[in-house]
């Protein structure tokens, strides 16, 4: 039998069906001077400006530091300098390598992937990621969502991939496909979980689309507060996937309700300066200290709540107004953390605890949609790959109380297990094989 699996191994995370990688910029809201670049996992080869090779399987032994230096990067190795490039090359040399990224007065972060660093127009550090596209969303189900379930994880995935498909070219004039914040998904780490990897893998190949098979919108926020919104309501277009409905399982998590106290004064007051009300007008004045919602509603007083909750930094539009007249405060008590379009996560969370199966959540949110799987994946060694990380997974669970070093990282524990079954592959006399099918160098 040829190694066939060897083969197989290196493919490893390249399960989409339109993109392989993706670049995704890392520290988007961050102005980054200094950084230190050390390595949790295998090696890198570092190059200048693409071509030239600086240092050759640099490991866990090294660390590298990078700062500005005019329109170039300035490179040093363990204290020693070794010039400036117009862009610095992090090449990872397999598949299973992992990066500490260690910026100056910024939370450390790690990442897979390949590293291109460049001086941005403002004269500061620019970190570009090359990174596997499931490796990626594996990461943004990570930094988006909580919870302990595979399918809180898969349902994530699900929408995160189809959204980064369709929005695969949002950064292309500036070089990259994503940044790593709201603005397009948090992606604020690597997935350093294997849970979480299992749920991403388990939902390998799935886009939501309509009913013309087109990828879909997929907006999602915290907390309904008990109703999603129409998207017209918070946005200009009026999409059929996108309406309001009932959102019961969204009672009774974190971020179920809010309340927010606002002197009557600064209340009527910003009415009557920014949106020029006649607050003395006591129809208006009513309207403004009575306003209820048992169901959502778009406007106060002519006014859209969207605009109310930005000026008032609001979790969300859905709330009510109680006056106090001894007080002369006015209380804004609310529903739901976010925009309310689309998928409430928490309410996720409580229908896949209540057993409700991730296809039937991702059509409750997304009205008329369907799940697409792509047919092209390779099914066998998808299955393989998720048996692997459930026993890696079921591992954890027996050895709870061991403290875990960074060998213990559940890629590196992968590989091992692969490396493995490979040297228990049974001979196949009957195959013409050579010494050479044989020697791999991990």
């Amino acid at each position: 039998m040829k190694r066939l699996f060897t083969i197989l191994c290196l493919l490893l995370l390249t399960l989409s069906a339109n993109a392989d990688r993706v670049k995704v910029r890392l520290f988007t809201n961050n102005s980054i001077d200094l950084i230190n670049i050390s390595f949790d996992l295998g090696t890198y080869n570092l190059y200048g400006d693409h071509s030239t090779l600086i240092a050759s399987e640099v490991g866990n032994d090294k660390s590298v530091e990078l700062t500005p230096n005019g329109k170039q990067v300035h490179v040093a190795i363990d204290g020693y300098d070794y010039g400036s490039f117009t862009s610095i090359t992090f090449s990872a040399t397999d598949t299973a390598c992992i990066l500490c990224l260690n910026p100056r007065n910024v939370k450390q972060r790690t990442y897979e992937g390949n590293l291109e660093v460049s001086v941005g127009k403002n004269g500061k550090l620019l970190l570009i990621n090359d990174v596997e596209f499931e490796t990626y969303i594996a990461g943004v189900v990570q930094s988006e969502i909580y919870g302990t379930q595979s399918d809180i994880f898969r349902v994530q995935a699900i929408i995160s991939r189809t959204w980064a498909m369709k929005n695969i070219h949002k950064h292309q004039a500036e070089g990259y496909n994503f940044c790593d914040q709201v603005h397009c998904q948090a992606y604020l780490n690597r997935c350093v979980r294997p849970d979480i990897m299992l749920g991403t893998m388990q939902s390998s190949g799935m886009t939501i689309v309509d009913a013309d098979n087109r990828l879909i919108e997929t907006p999602f926020h915290s907390n309904s507060g008990g109703q999603t919104a129409n998207s017209e309501d918070v946005w200009r277009a009026a999409l059929p996937y996108l309406r309001s409905v009932p959102d019961t399982f969204s009672y009774h998590m974190r971020q179920s309700e809010w309340v927010k106290v606002v002197d009557e004064n600064k209340w009527l007051n910003y009415f009557a300066s920014k949106h020029k009300l006649d607050t003395a007008n006591d129809s208006i004045r009513n309207e403004l200290l009575t306003f209820s919602q048992s169901q959502r509603k778009v406007r106060l007083c002519g006014i859209p709540l969207t605009r109310i909750r930005t000026d008032f930094q609001l979790k969300s539009t859905f709330f009510s107004v109680l006056y106090d007249s001894t007080s002369h405060r006015v209380t804004l008590s609310g529903h739901g953390f976010g925009h309310g379009v689309g998928l409430s996560q928490e309410g996720t969370i409580r229908m896949v605890g209540l057993g409700i199966s991730y296809d039937s959540i991702i059509h409750h949110y997304y009205t008329g949609s369907h799940i697409l799987y792509d047919e092209s994946h390779p099914h066998n060694y998808v299955e393989n790959y998720i048996k692997q990380i459930a026993q890696i997974i079921e591992e954890d669970k027996q050895q709870s109380t061991q403290t875990k070093s960074k060998k213990d990282d559940w890629l590196g524990r992968l590989f091992r297990i692969r490396d493995r079954e490979e040297r228990e592959e049974v001979y196949d006399p009957s195959s013409d094989e050579l010494d050479s099918d044989w020697q791999y160098d991990w």
